[in-house]
């Protein structure tokens, strides 16, 4: 991975690159975390994708990771990131991309898709919500189910074990990530842990705005994943011909429960979405 950093609003973004250009009628595919506060290693089992002949573009957003981390809680809204994933294609000249998102990076990539930008050829959206309030009731139905007698930490373990990913061990990767969240940003806008969500984002609702998405759409999630095939209905049904790939043995984290298998899906949805835009 060719890595590098980006100004900003006066802070660095740090940003990693897979591949080295792009093959006549490919275009790049640019990844965003989940949070948030995230980070983008998780995520990095994606850069397989450069194999078809295209840039894989990964960067960790303000707050998080490795770019720069302000104490400041102003900053922690969801114009600052749409404004952040902007600069990263004006400075990485990605005028024509794929764009995929994560959970909050599926939130991030809907709010970006609602400012209808220029050369956006589609969104690949993983185990993404289109409503903070009927996830905060599935996950708490979900806590819920949890064996009784757990304190507060056995049962948060517990739930990441179940609903996020269902891995044992986990991938070295996830501790490497979780090592450079950024937990000022995943407070201020989440809350506490995934099935408290009191912070700015308590609110967020798009449901009544996914009509607006006019790029094909592919939607991943998990059969076990906290992003429960109820949440995952609504986005499904509001995005006009999107599809929706269920990952059986996943949880949250179905890219790397199931990787070659969700290569080989994203992969082949790339290749067609090229295929029909240059025909």
């Amino acid at each position: 991975m060719n890595q590098g950093s980006l100004p900003f609003r006066g802070f660095r973004t740090s940003f990693g690159v897979v591949g080295e250009g792009q093959e006549p009628g490919r275009s790049p595919l640019l990844c965003l975390h989940g949070g948030p506060g995230g980070t983008h290693l998780p995520l990095t089992v994606l850069g397989g994708l450069a194999a078809q002949g295209r840039r894989v573009v990964f960067y960790d957003q303000l707050g998080s990771g490795d770019s720069d981390r302000p104490d400041d809680s102003s900053l922690w809204t969801v114009d600052t990131f749409v404004e952040q994933l902007q600069s990263v294609r004006d400075g990485l000249g990605l005028d024509v991309l794929h764009l995929f998102g994560s959970s909050w990076g599926g939130m991030l990539a809907l709010e970006y898709a609602f400012t209808r930008p220029v050369g956006l050829r589609s969104l690949i959206l993983n185990s993404t919500p289109t409503s903070a309030p009927r996830w905060a009731e599935e996950a708490l139905r979900l806590h819920g189910e949890l064996p009784a007698g757990f304190d507060a930490d056995q049962a948060e373990e517990e739930f990441k074990r179940r609903h996020i990913v269902r891995l044992d061990p986990e991938p070295e990767i996830i501790a490497r990530g979780c090592a450079k969240m950024g937990k000022q940003v995943y407070e201020a806008m989440w809350g506490p842990n995934e099935f408290t969500v009191t912070g700015s984002l308590k609110d967020w609702d798009v449901i009544d705005r996914l009509g607006e998405i006019e790029v094909p759409t592919l939607i991943a999630s998990g059969r076990h994943d906290e992003c429960t095939p109820a949440l995952v209905e609504p986005l499904h049904a509001g995005i006009a011909g999107s599809e929706w790939v269920l990952f059986e043995e996943s949880a949250h984290m179905a890219y790397l429960e199931e990787p070659e298998r969700y290569l080989e899906v994203v992969g082949r949805f790339l290749e067609r979405i090229e295929a029909l835009t240059t025909a």
